[in-house]
């Protein structure tokens, strides 16, 4: 279980990153995480990407329904417009930000404050996502949570979209994705390219013109 560090200087600020795959609880720690900071009465800012609607328009909600109030912005450079007579700030689904979200939360972390930042560490194909892998290097501490793999019951590290949809950005819940283990995902993935591979050599074949 994570602990908060101790502030031995209360100038000194951080940045925690919490990754994992869809369902891990990544949101979940996240509230937890700066609930403890408001019963501290520390001074709180969460903040999530404005594309991200799913539950809501304004709220950071988790998959069990656990949601506290936050400000959506379009661009990670105007988290900074409202990072004043802050302590502690929350950066939810941060893999959909723009590439500048490291260097926001190292201005953050150099104002002296606690910047806690959740977000999936990799897409749909298994690839590094968004600012997330710069954002896990920059880190003082850094969160790996775990799903469990809907197939075969192990520890699951990797999202597994369900639909054929090739875009990366594709917001969803159950319906489009399901936590796997790297084995079970591995095996999706290579089932998904045999279909497509046969898809693509029957519509050769009947294109292929009559002699």
């Amino acid at each position: 279980m994570f602990i908060e560090p101790r502030r031995y200087n209360i100038h000194t600020g951080w940045i925690e990153v919490i990754c994992g795959s869809m369902f891990s609880g990544k949101t979940e720690e996240l509230l937890r995480r700066l609930k403890r900071a408001k019963f501290a009465n520390l001074r709180v800012e969460i903040f999530k990407p404005q594309i991200d609607t799913r539950y809501h328009d304004s709220l950071v909600v988790s998959h069990d329904a656990n949601h506290i109030q936050s400000n959506p912005v379009s661009v990670a450079e105007n988290i900074l417009l409202y990072a004043h007579d802050v302590d502690v700030i929350g950066i939810d689904e941060a893999q959909f930000f723009d590439d500048q979200l490291p260097e926001v939360c190292n201005q953050l972390a150099a104002k002296g404050i606690r910047v806690i930042v959740a977000g999936l560490d990799m897409d749909f194909k298994g690839i590094p996502f968004g600012p997330m892998p710069a954002l896990m290097a920059h880190a003082e501490f850094v969160t790996k949570v775990h799903a469990i793999c809907v197939r075969c019951g192990n520890p699951a590290g990797y999202s597994y979209r369900l639909s054929d949809s090739d875009t990366r950005v594709l917001l969803g819940e159950k319906q489009e994705y399901e936590p796997r283990c790297r084995t079970c995902f591995n095996e999706g993935m290579l089932n998904k390219k045999s279909q497509e591979t046969r898809i693509k050599t029957n519509m050769s074949i009947t294109k292929k013109p009559l002699t």
